[in-house]
């Protein structure tokens, strides 16, 4: 970790004085394990560019996405865990902020405000994680893709940085089959790819 992290207006609006002092920059670097599963958490993760995600390995021996992160906190439900259940894999070059959760959990206790706060930026993510358990329910790889594109999407734009494997990981699909499924969805002209992104045709173009 380094000191003097960049803080972004999202995590400056929500922390108190104390909690901004003992922050620590920490750099991401792709490939690597920020933590691991079973591991005692002892900081709190708030990603400020770049991405980690949450997995482990599903039945079939699969890595399994539980959560992707690009900006916000990452398995925030750790601050009361006695180990972390999943790990936390840098997928892209970036940097994160880590909170020391003694720190964290003590500044909760004693201060309210704080603590609505912090409960107002978790119903954010539930609502997310609520789109993401419908988006798996769905059969179709098409049918998943545009749901994301319609739920976590720019005004009918999703940003794929990282390349469609990345967004197929997210999908919990093959790759191969996402490929085929955009490339149905291109024929059809129900979506366009455009360098980073994919975005739903508007009617009439």
């Amino acid at each position: 970790m380094r000191s003097a992290p960049a803080v972004p207006n999202a995590l400056r609006n929500l922390l108190p004085p104390v909690l901004l002092a003992a922050a620590a920059a920490v750099p991401l670097r792709k490939g690597e394990r920020l933590f691991l599963q079973r591991q005692r958490p002892r900081h709190m993760y708030f990603v400020v560019s770049g991405e980690i995600v949450l997995e482990r390995s599903g039945a079939s021996g699969n890595a399994v996405v539980l959560q992707r992160v690009r900006h916000g906190f990452v398995a925030e439900a750790s601050l009361h865990s006695a180990s972390y259940h999943c790990d936390g894999l840098v997928t892209a070059d970036g940097d994160a902020v880590a909170l020391p959760l003694e720190a964290l959990t003590g500044e909760l206790a004693r201060h309210p405000e704080f603590a609505l706060r912090w409960i107002g930026m978790l119903n954010q993510e539930v609502r997310r994680l609520r789109g993401q358990c419908e988006r798996l329910s769905l059969r179709g790889v098409g049918e998943r893709l545009l749901h994301l594109i319609e739920t976590e999407g720019d005004h009918g734009s999703l940003a794929v940085p990282h390349g469609l494997k990345s967004l197929a990981t997210e999908l919990a699909v093959s790759h191969e089959a996402l490929y085929r499924a955009v490339a149905t969805l291109e024929d059809e002209k129900v979506v366009v790819r455009d360098g980073g992104a994919i975005s739903l045709r508007r009617a009439g173009s």
